[in-house]
């Protein structure tokens, strides 16, 4: 009798310690509240939305997308409406910088030269005209929001943009 007690104690510490370490884990995994899976999505849907527009070269709907993103980034960083952790909310934070300095340079293309200049993202394509002039700011806002997905889903889908075509 003893021993049959002294089994259900362990069983019920062994479980307790389970189930605490599996909350540390999906802690430590960067995924938080649904209203935190709720803004990834909302990230996810304008980081493809501002992708679309970008490439396509459509000036007012890329303005259009990035005030869309911005808001929603600044919440992400200010960290008070979703719990995330803090490396994500500085790279919201970076994202939300990125989108605000594109605005006010396709707002007036003169401040073109007050930007901070960022280096150049191989991995995905330049823009084309008249985007070019915030090619890199664009390209590094799309590879952070992408990187702030994975942070808060686990994973990111694949950035939209068109794979270049080689010349023959």
């Amino acid at each position: 009798m003893l021993g049959k007690f002294a089994r259900i104690i362990a069983v019920a510490v062994a479980g307790s310690v389970l189930a605490v370490s599996g909350a540390g884990v999906a802690a430590a995994g960067g995924k938080g509240t649904s209203s935190t899976q709720a803004a990834a999505e909302q990230v996810l849907q304008l980081r493809d939305q501002l992708a679309r527009a970008a490439y396509a070269g459509d000036v007012p709907a890329t303005q259009r997308s990035l005030g869309q993103i911005s808001p929603v980034l600044g919440d992400v960083a200010a960290g008070q409406k979703y719990t995330i952790q803090s490396d994500a909310q500085q790279v919201a934070a970076t994202g939300n910088d990125y989108a605000t300095q594109a605005s006010r340079v396709l707002a007036d293309p003169s401040k073109a030269g007050e930007v901070r200049q960022l280096p150049p993202v191989p991995d995905i394509p330049d823009l084309p005209p008249p985007l070019d002039i915030v090619s890199n700011l664009l390209k590094n806002l799309l590879k952070t929001v992408t990187s702030l997905l994975a942070s808060l889903l686990g994973s990111a889908p694949p950035l939209p943009v068109p794979v270049p075509v080689p010349v023959a």
